[in-house]
């Protein structure tokens, strides 16, 4: 059985950062009497998003989307944008256990990306272990492995190819969801099994094979098979609206995520011969985690908290929620400690930077 070829991070680094860091985020919520986990506004969050996922479905099926090609691909492009608050704002925080103090709340609320095409055993190996411990890692963080039609990382393959990358690669990330609604999530259940991750999640290869498959069953159900019988329109219809949704939703979540990581600013360091690194995990996190759009209250909103990717991968225990009043924490600390705390003033200068870093990568 081929394992996780895991890295040790040092010890110590940046002169006692992160043990003050922990002792000012504690005594923060500690002082003003606040639970690190969600909040009211958290489950209004919830009701929002699941609501823009699944009424404009509602509307399809009944028919009355069936009014107005405008209106019939409006609604499919808003679930589009339902998928990507669901994905940020609700299940993301579920299954880092920051929904709520309640174990079973956060599982019930965390199986929503089950409902939405994802199943949460894979997404939480791939984001939870390897990506939030091995942030930037060739070989280790699977999101800098972009299957070799994309270079994110200077230690990966060049290709041709890639020197087109920076033009190409928008359009790939329109099929980011496509790939894990239909066939990824088997791929990567092989890969974990293989590597003794799934037992991390207490679940064996065949049982996680049948969930996943019903799973998918149920999905393919509501979101084809019932909009061809019911929606009134031609099943090349339902189909380009199926592909609309998720090329909104995997361009958006792409976008989202890729933006905190693969940067110019970023270290991507190696390990040495023995897998030793040479930052401890926090300083190696801040040197390769940017923020984005901190004064944008509509971008927070809607992105789940995930601008704050900085505060998010020093502490994915607490609710997106609390991440504007600790960053001024985060900030401060680093400032004090001489550690990079990276920040790009808007959406638009994160995206240039990505382009940027991107074509880099190319050439």
């Amino acid at each position: 059985m081929s394992k996780v070829n895991i890295v040790r991070f040092a010890s110590k680094n940046g002169d006692g950062f992160y043990d003050a860091l922990k002792k000012n985020i504690d005594s923060f919520f500690k002082e003003n009497n606040i639970a690190p986990t969600g909040n009211s506004s958290l489950r209004w969050k919830t009701v929002a998003m699941v609501s823009l996922f699944f009424v404009p479905y509602i509307f399809i099926i009944s028919g009355i989307g069936a009014s107005s090609v405008f209106l019939y691909f409006g609604l499919w492009a808003l679930m589009g944008f339902g998928m990507i608050g669901v994905g940020c704002g609700v299940h993301h925080d579920s299954n880092h256990g920051s929904y709520s103090a309640n174990k079973n709340v956060n599982k019930v609320v965390g199986d929503i990306v089950n409902v939405v095409g994802g199943y949460d055993v894979t997404w939480r190996i791939q984001h939870n272990v390897l990506h939030h411990t091995y942030t930037n890692i060739e070989g280790l963080d699977e999101d800098i492995d972009a299957g070799g039609l994309l270079r994110f990382s200077p230690h990966s393959k060049k290709l041709a190819v890639h020197r087109f990358q920076h033009i190409y690669g928008w359009f790939l990330y329109c099929l980011l969801t496509i790939q894990w609604v239909t066939y990824k999530d088997y791929v990567l259940l092989f890969q974990y099994n293989k590597k003794g991750l799934l037992k991390k999640e207490r679940i064996t290869l065949g049982k996680a094979l049948l969930e996943l498959s019903i799973y998918k069953v149920i999905y393919f159900t509501y979101i084809l098979v019932l909009p061809i019988m019911y929606s009134g329109m031609p099943w090349q219809y339902v189909v380009g609206g199926f592909m609309l949704l998720h090329a909104i939703a995997g361009l958006g979540l792409s976008c989202i995520f890729q933006l905190a990581h693969v940067l110019e600013s970023s270290e991507y360091p190696l390990p040495t011969d023995d897998r030793k690194m040479g930052n401890s995990w926090a300083v190696h996190q801040m040197l390769n985690t940017a923020n984005f759009s901190p004064k944008s209250h509509w971008i927070f909103w809607f992105v789940g908290g995930l601008n704050y990717q900085v505060e998010h991968h020093l502490f994915p225990h607490i609710s997106h929620v609390h991440y504007p009043q600790i960053a001024k924490i985060v900030k401060s600390t680093a400032e004090q400690y001489g550690v990079p705390y990276k920040v790009m003033p808007t959406f638009v200068n994160a995206l240039a930077e990505h382009w940027r870093m991107l074509k880099k990568m190319g050439q």
